[in-house]
């Protein structure tokens, strides 16, 4: 029997017996309260065996980690994006030296511009390190809550059967961006082309 149902069938006999422990026969009051307990401990028995259908083990160890590794990633690909236009504005920091009156005070106004543009990085950096604590916070709730509710790390959940959407050719090989070390290398994506022909 899954522990929702044990559990429920706690409640109800507990519930039961404080019941039968009173003198005498049941009054109405009585008989509606202990319907409602009843009622109550199968709702309790339902909320255990939905959050343990969640699949914590998958939103701890796999999507959130996931989840954190991709903002990561945007944080390095930003940074070194960052440090690029850094780079050929000091480049045209050096042409600016070359040129007179008005080129030279137009690409001096577009160098600065650039340069406050960029603090975009350390805003988004900041920003997506929020979103981090955020999901580390919920990954630490959900593991709290379901520990709560008796269920262990190890114990097996069966996954409930979700058909798979269909997806065109192109939307299974459009994955986006690949974290670092994930995606394809360029000698798979020149057999793929190669098929081609």
């Amino acid at each position: 029997m899954p522990d929702g149902e044990a559990g429920g069938d706690r409640i109800e006999a507990a519930v039961r017996a404080v019941l039968g422990s009173l003198s005498g026969d049941m009054t109405v009051t009585e008989a509606a309260l202990l319907g409602e307990l009843e009622a109550l401990g199968r709702e309790v028995a339902r909320a255990k065996s939905e959050i343990a259908a969640l699949r914590v083990d998958d939103i701890n160890a796999s999507h959130i980690p996931t989840a954190t590794d991709e903002l990561d990633a945007v944080v390095s690909h930003t940074a070194t994006a960052t440090n690029e236009i850094l780079d050929c504005c000091e480049v045209l920091e050096g042409l600016q030296a070359r040129l007179k009156g008005a080129d030279a005070d137009a690409l001096s106004g577009a160098v600065t511009r650039i340069y406050e543009a960029c603090s975009f990085q350390d805003i988004t950096g900041q920003r997506i390190g929020k979103v981090v604590s955020a999901l580390k916070s919920i990954e630490r709730r959900v593991a709290a809550v379901t520990q709560s509710f008796g269920r262990s790390g190890g114990e097996a959940v069966p996954e409930p059967e979700v058909p798979a959407a269909a997806r065109t050719e192109g939307e299974e090989l459009a994955n986006g961006p690949q974290l670092p070390g994930a995606g394809s290398s360029q000698a798979e994506i020149d057999r793929l082309l190669a098929s081609f022909d």
